[in-house]
């Protein structure tokens, strides 16, 4: 694999634009990835012919994934989901798996990974999971919001070589039911699921956190873009 990843797109609905956040393209520069950024599309043959040129797949943040995919009703008008966002993300997402390509997921990426998989998601969590735990910081991103405590004979822990890790958080949804080929990596104080990885794949990550906005001045940041990079140089 030579190193280009798709990057899933951010929308805009008031302008009707995609758009993204410097930092994803950011991290995987500082790399050596390559990248490009996938158009806001349901057409299932451009999303393949896109897919086919990508030797890795980035998940970004962005929207809340329908719960109608996980067997739910909306809550209320808390949760924002988008139709198109949803069905492209899941059809490429199926594209790298089959072909066993390196997938990382951050923030909606790792939850859109746990429903495509067969799990569900807490809604909202201040209404349905509340704890003492702050999932919702403030800007600026690039501090600790709370700790996660990594899981022993982890691929994250193998990574790290720690147990317990600052990180920032920006999320009001997260994962309730582990998907079946999910394990769980890393959990929040509160039992909050945080990283997982998926055992039977090449590379599959997928972090609640975002390292796209910390990966400059944070060292654990980086290395969870490098061991993406990694996956992809020796697969």
């Amino acid at each position: 694999m030579e190193g280009l990843v798709g990057v899933m797109p951010l929308w805009d609905g008031e302008k009707a634009s995609i758009w993204m956040l410097p930092g994803y393209l950011g991290g995987l520069k500082a790399v050596g990835l390559d990248s490009f950024i996938f158009p806001m599309t349901d057409d299932e043959e451009e999303l393949a012919r896109l897919a086919g040129l990508c030797d890795g797949l980035l998940l970004t943040g962005g929207h809340d994934v329908d719960p109608h995919l996980y067997g739910e009703d909306p809550l209320d008008s808390t949760v924002v989901p988008n139709a198109t966002r949803d069905h492209m993300d899941r059809t490429v997402l199926e594209l790298a798996l089959a072909a066993d390509k390196p997938v990382l997921g951050i923030c909606r990426g790792l939850q859109l990974l746990n429903v495509a998989l067969g799990g569900t998601l807490w809604q909202d969590l201040p209404q349905q999971c509340s704890s003492k735990t702050d999932h919702h910081m403030a800007a600026p991103y690039d501090r600790r919001c709370h700790d996660v405590h990594i899981l022993p004979d982890t691929p994250l822990a193998h990574l790290l070589q720690k147990k317990t890790i600052p990180v920032n958080s920006i999320h009001h949804q997260a994962i309730k039911d582990l998907a079946p080929g999910l394990e769980e990596m890393a959990l929040s104080d509160d039992g909050l699921v945080e990283a997982v990885s998926k055992p039977d794949s090449a590379f599959v990550w997928g972090v609640q956190w975002h390292p796209e906005y910390w990966y400059k001045t944070n060292p654990d940041c980086m290395k969870i873009f490098e061991a993406f990079a990694a996956s992809m140089r020796f697969a």
